[in-house]
């Protein structure tokens, strides 16, 4: 009751005092007193009975006021945690985004500069994937399909400024179209493929797969380690995404980041979509 102390401790003087005020309320004229062996019975046991009845008011006001106290500060903290995630979410969708274009217009720049046949068909996935942002970015869920779509945009966006030492494998099995999941989740680990996996001179392979089943997601990206990434070096999208994971799916997913045989490897699974 926010340590309000004196005040609960006046009201219960007050309905002590009230309670042995009303018990010593005279009875009325001409009122016999039918037991003579105990003429004060009556006098104790009506005491009795409105002590106890104030007893039983007074303690079911204090319940309710402590409960209903109870309900608001927990409703107050709710409120204030949705509200943190929100903002938290919001911060770091903006931050993957910049990060994220920054590194798409160095791809249509290069093919631009190199006057390749390939710079139209550049900018219609490009096209495509700023539609996706423009429609679905500051929404919290959109459907598996329009996440995977945009993946296979983006990816097919890549591949037109990789040559043939490169090859980049992928795979979608979705159960369920209507799935929610939120939007950007996995781009952040594609890029990464993309960014550290590919070489033009040294044959490498970019695996990616994405499987919905009995609305369990499973996403496995794995690639040759071409190029080494300074440890110094922090991946904003990595721990984005991260973070976004542990506010929207606490406890109810497990992420594998792994290094191993000169592969990097991602296996992320999502329970309960």
């Amino acid at each position: 009751m926010q340590r309000k102390y004196v005040q609960i401790g006046v009201f219960v003087v007050v309905i002590i005092g009230a309670a042995y005020l009303l018990s010593q309320f005279p009875y009325p004229p001409g009122y016999e007193i039918q037991n003579t062996s105990c003429p004060n019975m009556r006098r104790i046991l009506r005491r009795q009975t409105v002590c106890f009845m104030f007893l039983v008011v007074g303690g079911y006001s204090l319940s309710v006021s402590l409960l209903i106290e109870l309900f608001q500060a927990a409703f107050e903290k709710k409120k204030l945690e949705s509200e943190k995630q929100q903002a938290e979410l919001a911060l770091y969708k903006a931050q993957i985004n910049p990060h994220f274009f920054f590194n798409t217009m160095n791809t249509l720049y290069g093919l631009v500069v190199s006057k390749s046949d390939k710079a139209e068909t550049a900018f219609m996935y490009f096209t495509e994937l700023l539609k996706y942002t423009y429609y679905h970015v500051n929404t919290d869920k959109i459907a598996i399909k329009t996440e995977t779509a945009y993946i296979q945009n983006y990816i097919e966006l890549q591949r037109l400024r990789l040559n043939q030492h490169t090859v980049v494998n992928y795979n979608f099995e979705i159960d369920d179209d209507t799935v929610q999941v939120p939007p950007m989740l996995f781009i952040s680990f594609v890029e990464n493929a993309f960014k550290y996996g590919v070489s033009s001179t040294t044959n490498c392979l970019i695996d990616i797969s994405i499987s919905v089943k009995a609305r369990k997601l499973t996403f496995l990206c794995t690639n040759d380690i071409m190029k080494q990434e300074r440890k110094e070096e922090i991946s904003v999208g990595l721990e984005n995404t991260r973070a976004r994971l542990d506010l929207m799916y606490a406890n109810r997913y497990t992420l594998d980041i792994s290094d191993r045989n000169n592969r990097f490897s991602v296996n992320l699974e999502i329970r309960d979509l």
